[in-house]
């Protein structure tokens, strides 16, 4: 009997063992490279393996029959296949891709300078700029990133190759019209807005998204913070006249917050210690208040904010035509800004973004010519350049944006976006008693797409439709973007798009049948990024189209203007930052560009005046963690500008260029110290920190420009208001102590 059931229980083994089907095989990725860690195991059972270092696997499984393998790994997609197990040997070689991820997906640099808290690629933090010697100014700190001109006689920003009124500003998705404080001729404005407003700043120098237009160079996006940590108060005091209170209230819920601020600037203390190039008749002088409500909705935030802003400055200069006199300017102005934005989460991955801006801007500018009494002069007409400089200038802009954008995103990162926007814009000016009014609808429609075939490659295309009922003229604007990973850590961009933009308003009120100008722009990028090191690369070329082009003026034409100009912008852009190889944190950029465009009253195309091809900047931060001490060097440099005589030739309506020159080259060094004091655990939630900067610190002689009298006789120099800037000030913060958030930032 025992031999009887030995002999049944060796033939059941048998037959088991022969059950026994061996699977084995290599998994590898998209780009044939083997997979390590792989699971390979059999579906609803307990039979599997893991791949080794060249991607092999190899299992028994007694299962038999149709079953299912299942191949996964964390960042792959999971492939699951269909096998028959029929005892013999399985092999497989599967392929895995590379499952979509947001945080590792490749995204599009060309153009474009991130800076911020909290988003992938930032260059710049937000602290960053606020310790870059720059006073706390966004358009000062954007101007030590390549691209920009170091223009320091104009407001505004000169990026690769175009003037200050090619680039727009936005807050929360709607345009800003009048960024910048008014002011007068050959002195620079800061910007309205504080940096602490905003958690992202988006700075692009070329080829930008299609939900953006009216701007052929440039764009610079800035994101307000959305709600508070904890409710604060702030007192920022100067000496030098400078007071700012602010305080930001979250609800016991952390639902919403509200914010008051109020900040006055009045510079005539500086003015007492300061030698300056101008003769001061009214000290500039400063008022800014702004008020912002934020609440959480359902899926999304509703956002307003309120700014109401007056200044007054006044001064004379040396007449460039009759040296005995005097050339006297007074710039008053107010603005009223307001900015409404709705953000939502739909459901089913749609999502709305409805942005609303509205302001109002009043300037009341008198420009006169004095005798050395100070008595005004007035000229017969034979003398009309001399009255040109004589007026009364009275200007209030009304305007209001609404952006809707609808966006769709999808499991495999891709996206739509589209939507449109309408523009209204009212001027009402007077000028020497003439009445000039004019009001425009513009509209725009537009969308674009992310398509991603892989983490490592993707591709954004866009198109943009925009009408302007007073120049009565649509235009169509196709973008096109895409980015693909190189290697661990470094990609390259491309971007190519049109871009137009409606003359500026002072040329619009003497011929309002212009058209659209237009660039367009070919960017080819390359970035490395790590955590501690950036290094980005960038070529570009640009073509201007449909320039607006003046004839000279004269009692008897009223300033013809036509869209006959031209031009063109190629160069090269580098920016280095480290905070890795030195126990300091520093960062490079240098920018090359030669262009060449015929606009405004150039008989030809030349190299354009607010230009220079070589541009450097670097800046360096050292923080000093047993004292709390952060010192800041900031240096420019820049290669003298081309300034031009143009001889008016009425009788052929033009004009020829009859001088030229070239300034001598920039040079610039500034510094600051900031310093946390240590008050101990009894003032915990207080937070103090004591900030000096010195402007041109080794007061070097700064030329900018030069300027022609009307017959070229006379050449006269253009200076910064005085050799050096200084500002001293500290900074007291309620509610929280941010001393430790501030030393992590600059660790």
């Amino acid at each position: 009997m025992k031999p009887y059931i030995l002999t049944i229980l060796v033939g059941l083994l048998a037959g088991h063992l022969h059950a026994q089907t061996t699977i084995e095989g290599q998994v590898k990725d998209n780009k044939m490279r083997p997979l390590i860690g792989v699971s390979v195991a059999v579906k609803n059972g307990y039979d599997g393996s893991i791949t080794d270092s060249l991607g092999n696997y190899h299992f028994t499984t007694p299962d038999q029959g149709s079953d299912t393998l299942v191949y996964s790994l964390t960042g792959y997609e999971t492939v699951e296949k269909v096998v028959q197990l029929t005892g013999s040997t399985l092999t497989l070689n599967i392929n895995l891709k590379e499952a979509f991820n947001e945080l590792s997906a490749v995204t599009i640099t060309a153009g474009s300078f991130s800076a911020g808290d909290n988003k992938k690629g930032v260059v710049l933090s937000s602290l960053d700029i606020l310790t870059t010697s720059t006073n706390a100014d966004i358009s000062s700190a954007m101007r030590l990133l390549p691209g920009t001109q170091q223009n320091g006689e104009s407001s505004g920003l000169f990026v690769h190759g175009g003037t200050a009124g090619e680039t727009a500003q936005y807050m929360d998705g709607a345009v800003i019209q009048n960024p910048y404080y008014a002011g007068g001729p050959q002195i620079m404005q800061r910007g309205r807005f504080d940096p602490r407003l905003f958690s992202g700043t988006m700075f692009a120098t070329g080829g930008y998204s299609a939900l953006y237009g009216n701007a052929m160079s440039s764009v610079l996006l800035m994101n307000s913070n959305d709600l508070p940590e904890k409710s604060e108060y702030e007192i920022d005091i100067s000496p030098i006249a400078y007071v700012n209170l602010r305080t930001q209230q979250l609800a016991k819920d952390k639902k919403s917050a509200y914010g008051v601020s109020y900040n006055y600037i009045n510079v005539w203390p500086e003015m007492q210690v300061l030698n300056t190039y101008f003769d001061i008749t009214r000290t500039p002088e400063y008022h800014t208040a702004n008020f912002y409500y934020h609440r959480k909705t359902r899926g999304g935030m509703i956002k307003y904010y309120t700014e109401f802003s007056h200044n007054d400055v006044g001064y004379s200069w040396t007449d460039i035509d009759i040296l005995s006199l005097k050339d006297k300017i007074n710039v008053a102005n107010n603005n009223w800004y307001n900015n409404v934005n709705w953000t939502e989460n739909l459901g089913n991955r749609w999502k709305l973004i409805w942005s609303n801006s509205f302001s109002i801007n009043h300037d009341h500018i008198n420009r006169s010519i004095l005798d050395g009494n100070h008595e005004v002069q007035s000229f017969s007409s034979s003398y009309y350049w001399m009255n040109n400089k004589i007026f009364t200038y009275l200007n209030t802009e009304s305007h209001l944006q609404s952006r809707l954008v609808l966006e769709k995103k999808f499991r495999n990162l891709a996206a739509i976006r589209f939507g449109g926007e309408y523009d209204y814009a009212h001027t009402d000016g007077d000028y020497n008693d003439r009445n000039i009014t004019f009001k425009d609808n513009y509209g725009a429609v537009f969308a674009e797409n992310d398509l991603y075939f892989t983490n490592d490659f993707m591709l954004k295309t866009g198109v943009r439709a925009e009408r302007s009922s007073l120049m009565n003229e649509t235009k169509v604007a196709p973008r096109i973007s895409t980015a693909y990973r190189i290697g661990p850590n470094e990609q390259l961009s491309a971007a190519y798009g049109i871009f137009y933009q409606k003359p500026e308003d002072n040329y619009l009120m003497y011929n309002q049948n212009l058209s659209f100008t237009r660039s367009d722009q070919y960017i080819l990028n390359y970035q490395k990024s790590t955590t501690s090191q950036i290094l980005r690369l960038e070529a570009y070329y640009k073509k201007y189209a449909d320039l607006v082009r003046f004839v000279p003026a004269t009692q008897v034409n009223d300033y013809p203007y036509d869209n006959g100009g031209k031009g063109h912008a190629e160069g090269f852009d580098l920016f280095w930052k480290d905070q890795k190889t030195f126990p300091f944190k520093y960062w490079i950029s240098y920018s090359y560009i030669h262009t060449k465009r015929q606009f405004l009253n150039y008989p030809t195309q030349l190299e354009p005046d607010f230009i220079t091809p070589h541009t450097f900047s670097a800046v360096l931060q050292q923080f000093i963690p047993n004292i709390k001490t952060q010192v800041n060097f900031s240096c420019s440099f820049a290669t003298g500008r081309p300034y031009y005589y143009f001889k008016p030739d009425l009788e052929n309506h033009t004009y020829q260029l009859d001088k030229q020159g070239k300034s001598s080259p920039y040079n610039n060094l500034d510094f600051s110290i900031d310093y946390l004091p240590d008050f101990g655990k009894t003032h915990k939630k207080m937070t103090v920190m004591f900030v000096a900067t010195v402007k041109n610190i080794l007061g070097l002689q700064q030329l900018y420009t030069y300027n022609y009298s009307y017959d070229g006789s006379y050449k006269q120099p253009v200076w910064p208001m005085s050799k050096r800037q200084y500002f001293i000030g500290v900074f007291f913060n309620f509610g929280r102590d941010r001393s430790q958030e501030i030393i992590n930032e600059n660790l």
